[in-house]
């Protein structure tokens, strides 16, 4: 039987996941230079990671995190990543709010043939409501953006499977270059989606490229039961992310899916050290980079609320419910209750890793605790988050990967060409 082995996707931050991270000596201090986008592909490719993950959102706020307000268009840059790397997986998020299913369904189809079968779309409803203006539309509601997504993902997998695999003859003696009967309309005639199809591109190396999702809450939680690959979850300590994994799993018979057909991979943003005295000293130095400022306006965006009214050396205030970023308020507040912390804890938190989970300590610290987390039912991989970039990403791999390679946790090498070979998935047949 073959041991089971961990997945690591990395979340690419240029300006690294730390909010200052940009000021740690050495650090890259941009997200528009390619060519430092380049050196992280390259790094993550040694390493011999699943994944390049790019988060995005569709607003600027010079307030920010940087990589926030200044950042090359996803699909874009991966594009131009996919001929300068040769195995590692490419995902984008692209939203399901604020795109159309055609739109989506070719983009992510020419980054598979680009890439040769590396393509991952990370499908989000896109909760700040700031971003409805860039559109010249009202920001719907959470319940409405997901019912959305449902019908959203369901017609872009639709679309990928207009073609069939041997749509494309190209036959030189008859003429034919295409075989009609091997390809379909889509027809999608929903309550909020209308869709004719097909798309004009052949089926993707992959069938389907992998879909990512992240969402935190019940509708979140359940869209990505029934239409994701992997999960990126948001959590702050073992017990959590074991319960979260075991309810994510549970769901997935309930859509007619095994309970390993979704690799869930919690948030990291580990600080690497050769001891975990310089692993600290580490953490310590990019948190005197911190301001009240910054932090508090991180916490404002996560909370959806303004933040800077509240004394900063008293307690969380009770929030209540509101419609922005359910999973990180949810974990956040759990933790800042757990812990009694004061708004300066919570804010000093969230500037470390914008609310993941932070792991400092030596490389065998590090790769003991996620060995732990892997093996005890709380996670099959993890979604590393580099406070800054690039040494931040390469003492990860050049310390703690190699111990997980020699434990037999994590591939030596690439087996597989495509993100589906990485991760272990079945290539869809056309439905």
């Amino acid at each position: 039987m073959t041991k089971r082995q961990m997945h690591l996707g990395l979340f690419i931050l240029g300006t690294g996941s730390h909010v200052a991270g940009w000021r740690y000596p050495g650090a890259f201090d941009s997200f528009q230079d390619f060519t430092a986008i380049q050196e992280i592909g390259r790094s993550a490719e040694r390493g011999k990671f699943d994944l390049i993950f790019m988060g995005d959102n569709l607003y600027a706020d010079p307030a920010a995190h940087p990589s926030y307000t200044l950042r090359l268009e996803p699909l874009t840059m991966l594009s131009a990543l996919a001929v300068t790397t040769s195995r590692i997986g490419l995902g984008a998020t692209a939203s399901t709010t604020y795109g159309d299913p055609w739109s989506t369904a070719r983009a992510f189809a020419s980054l598979d043939h680009i890439s040769k079968g590396r393509a991952a779309w990370n499908a989000v409803t896109t909760s700040n409501a700031v971003s409805g203006a860039n559109f010249g539309r009202a920001h719907p509601d959470h319940s409405l953006r997901y019912e959305i997504a449902e019908e959203f993902v369901s017609t872009v997998k639709g679309l990928w499977d207009c073609w069939a695999d041997d749509a494309i003859v190209m036959n030189r003696e008859s003429g034919l270059y295409i075989d009609p009967a091997k390809v379909r309309a889509l027809d999608h005639d929903g309550p909020y989606l209308k869709v004719k199809g097909p798309l004009n591109i052949g089926r993707s190396p992959q069938g389907q490229p992998v879909v990512l999702q992240a969402g935190g809450s019940a509708p979140g939680q359940r869209l990505a039961a029934r239409t994701a690959d992997v999960v990126f979850s948001v959590v702050q300590d073992f017990d959590e992310a074991k319960a979260q994994y075991a309810s994510f799993k549970a769901l997935l018979p309930c859509f007619g899916r095994s309970t390993d057909a979704v690799t869930m991979l919690p948030g990291v943003m580990p600080v690497v050290g050769r001891t975990d005295r310089e692993a600290f000293d580490k953490l310590k130095t990019l948190q005197s980079f911190v301001s009240s400022t910054n932090a508090l306006a991180m916490l404002s965006d996560r909370f959806g609320t303004d933040m800077s009214a509240y004394d900063l050396d008293g307690p969380v205030p009770e929030l209540g419910e509101n419609d922005a970023y359910h999973a990180f308020a949810k974990v956040m507040l759990a933790k800042a209750r757990r812990e009694n912390m004061t708004l300066r804890d919570l804010y000093n938190l969230t500037a470390a890793a914008r609310g993941h989970w932070v792991l400092a300590g030596s490389a065998e610290t590090v790769a003991d605790t996620l060995q732990y987390w892997f093996e005890n039912g709380a996670a099959d991989g993890f979604n590393v988050m580099p406070p800054y970039f690039p040494a931040g990403l390469d003492d990860f791999v050049d310390l703690v990967v190699p111990i997980l390679q020699d434990r037999g946790l994590f591939r030596a090498d690439y087996e597989g060409k495509t993100l589906r070979d990485h991760l272990g998935l079945d290539r869809p047949e056309r439905q």
